[in-house]
């Protein structure tokens, strides 16, 4: 199951779905202003939501490109059935597919960490990062699917119904993902610490 959103969390979720509808709003009127600004502030989002699917730098900002694309000529059928995190996340992510399919293979995208030098938090103590190392590397090693799904559920805050929106499939599957997923990480994860001791 998703982490419990305190109430405070979900009322600033709420705060920042009314800006963010007022600004879809604006796109679908064709201000460009209000277009930027929401560019801005979905395009750091985004990335990391591209890195994590270990999506490469170049190819990411191309797929923000084409997302943003899409929302251009596409805001005024945005029914409001969703957060609008959501339906973005939802164009992106098929964007992702689909230019993955097109370069005929995800090999190229596995080749370890996508986010760029610098991307990083600096503080970070070394236990924390060897941490993220090893869920990082536990991560890599899932199905695109189900690593998708960790990423949107621990990383982004969405609940399932909300994922089943962005990954066009019913909530159920997505549980059944993440039911694989962790499962799999617990073995990875387990196996790694056992390295790290020996």
């Amino acid at each position: 199951m998703p982490p419990r959103l305190h109430s405070t969390t979900t009322e600033a979720a709420l705060r920042s779905d009314e800006r963010e509808r007022a600004l879809l709003a604006g796109v679908a009127a064709h201000d460009r202003a209000d277009f930027e600004a929401l560019y801005k502030l979905y395009h750091h989002p985004l990335q990391r939501f591209l890195f994590r699917m270990t999506i490469g730098p170049e190819l990411a900002g191309e797929i923000i490109n084409d997302t943003f694309w899409v929302v251009w000529r596409t805001a005024t059928r945005f029914r409001g059935e969703s957060r609008v995190s959501t339906w973005i996340m939802g164009i992106a992510y098929r964007r992702a597919l689909k230019a993955l399919r097109r370069r005929r293979t995800l090999a190229q995208y596995e080749d370890g960490d996508a986010v760029p030098e610098g991307q990083e938090p600096a503080d970070r103590s070394f236990g924390h990062r060897e941490t993220e190392d090893w869920i990082r590397q536990a991560l890599k090693q899932l199905p695109l699917e189900q690593r998708t799904a960790v990423e949107l559920v621990y990383y982004f805050g969405h609940s399932l119904e909300e994922i089943g929106a962005i990954m066009g499939c019913p909530a159920s599957t997505i549980k059944a993902r993440m039911f694989h997923a962790r499962a799999r990480l617990r073995g990875v994860l387990s196996r790694l610490s056992g390295e790290a001791a020996s």
